[in-house]
């Protein structure tokens, strides 16, 4: 018989991951990752934490955000917006930003927003849930097509005009 000594070796156990409505004390946090999606995409942040409060908590909400959240602070984040087709009657929810950090990205953590997004898209009265990805960003595609999302082209051009 082999005689097997133990020894020492402790595994890194991962974070318990929590996900969540944000709170108001989430804002700070928020906004942070907010920006680092900005700057990932090449884009400038200019939301303030008091426009986030507004459309998070004001008087008419106007989204909802979704935090992972580990005994660490916030590590993701994803806002749903509503939507609407109106030949359709159908009511969905746009998933407009999903957001993980950097040294949590490939552990699950943006897969369990979106199952909660959809949940909350559901709990909303949704029959459907859209997300976008840039032209060029296959990894993005990869994974809504794995989180069984149909890719759809866009046809047409999309207008906008200020109102300011």
């Amino acid at each position: 018989m082999i005689a097997i000594e133990d020894s020492e070796i402790s595994l890194i156990r991962p974070s318990v991951v929590t996900i969540r409505t944000a709170k108001p004390r989430d804002l700070p946090a928020l906004n942070e990752m907010v920006a680092l999606l900005a700057a990932h995409h090449g884009d400038a942040a200019i939301a303030t934490p008091e426009q986030l409060e507004r459309d998070l908590f004001g008087k008419v909400p106007w989204i909802t955000a979704l935090v992972a959240e580990t005994g660490d602070g916030l590590i993701g984040y994803a806002i749903l917006v509503p939507l609407y087709r109106a030949q359709e009657g159908k009511r969905g929810m746009d998933l407009h930003h999903l957001f993980v950090r950097d040294g949590h990205r490939g552990h699950g953590i943006g897969q369990h927003l979106v199952n909660r997004a959809r949940e909350t898209a559901r709990n909303a009265g949704c029959d459907y849930l859209s997300v976008s990805a840039a032209t060029g960003n296959i990894q993005a595609h990869r994974f809504y097509q794995h989180m069984d999302f149909t890719p759809r082209p866009v046809t047409g051009m999309r207008y906008m005009q200020a109102l300011a």
